[in-house]
């Protein structure tokens, strides 16, 4: 584990906490949901590693173990963020795996950095193209008042909207979908995160507009999504993402909730690292 600086400033710097399995297989670089950390990937890092890949996960700036200044909880940011790690730890050909709001970091990464250390990249119940249902994104799944009413709930009490956000992250029709000890975890990383981070980066996913970005994928492409997901909905999220990425490889799991990566954690790395071996 180690800390890598993100963005050298005149007051202060930035570190991202990185974890990194070392070894010399093709790096594959886990990039975490709102609002955990890069531990989410508990059931991923193992998997990859066995199967002879070098995995790297690290914390968002203001979530988990990483720094949390006051600034940048915006996609050109996380998306500079990605290629500080990338650069300090030199990896090339790489498989970028963006879930939930790391999916947008993905996109975004390619418009600002190109696709020159990038082997491949997957979309896991990812927020691109543009969750905002406007006049100009109609299949947007986030209408304003459920933004409005995410807003209220993470400012009026941080741990019990982050009780129920994490229970319905693992919920299919109002059930858990994992063992009880799988949200407590989740939420467990939620109350790590920087409350001035959680709002801000929340407003970014929610508002943020991919669609143009989606253009700059010209790698090989995964869309894994769950169709139970309720958090991310599969119709304006993941088909469309699919849709909007030439020769790109869908894999719909059925009955999974938006924490698929846990809840059906052996077909997702199964289907991961299938794609990876391509």
């Amino acid at each position: 584990m180690s800390e890598i600086t993100a963005h050298h400033g005149l007051l202060t710097d930035v570190d991202l906490h990185v974890d990194d399995t070392g070894g010399a297989g093709r790096p594959v670089v886990l990039i975490h949901g709102w609002p955990l950390s890069g531990e989410s990937w508990a059931h991923q890092v193992p998997a990859l590693q066995g199967a002879g890949y070098r995995v790297v996960t690290y914390d968002r700036r203001g979530f988990g173990r990483s720094d949390k200044p006051r600034s940048g909880y915006d996609y050109d940011t996380f998306a500079d963020d990605l290629h500080a790690v990338l650069e300090a730890l030199d990896l090339r050909d790489a498989t970028l795996v963006g879930f939930s709001m790391g999916g947008g970091e993905v996109a975004r990464y390619l418009t600002r950095h190109g696709a020159g250390r990038v082997h491949s990249v997957v979309f896991a119940a990812a927020v691109p193209p543009y969750l905002a249902h406007t006049e100009d994104n109609p299949e947007g799944p986030l209408d304003q008042a459920t933004a409005d009413e995410m807003e209220k709930g993470l400012k009026g009490d941080q741990k019990a909207f982050y009780h129920q956000f994490t229970t319905d992250f693992f919920s299919v029709d109002g059930a858990l979908a994992v063992p009880a000890a799988e949200q407590a975890e989740a939420e467990r990383l939620a109350n790590q995160a920087d409350h001035h981070a959680a709002l801000t980066a929340m407003e970014a996913f929610g508002t943020t507009d991919f669609r143009d970005d989606l253009r700059n994928v010209t790698v090989p492409a995964l869309v894994i999504h769950g169709d139970s997901d309720a958090t991310v909905p599969f119709e304006g999220s993941g088909k469309r993402t699919h849709e909007a990425i030439p020769g790109s490889e869908l894999h719909v799991v059925n009955g999974a909730p938006h924490g698929v990566n846990v809840s059906h954690a052996d077909e997702f790395n199964r289907v991961l690292v299938d794609f990876l071996q391509r």
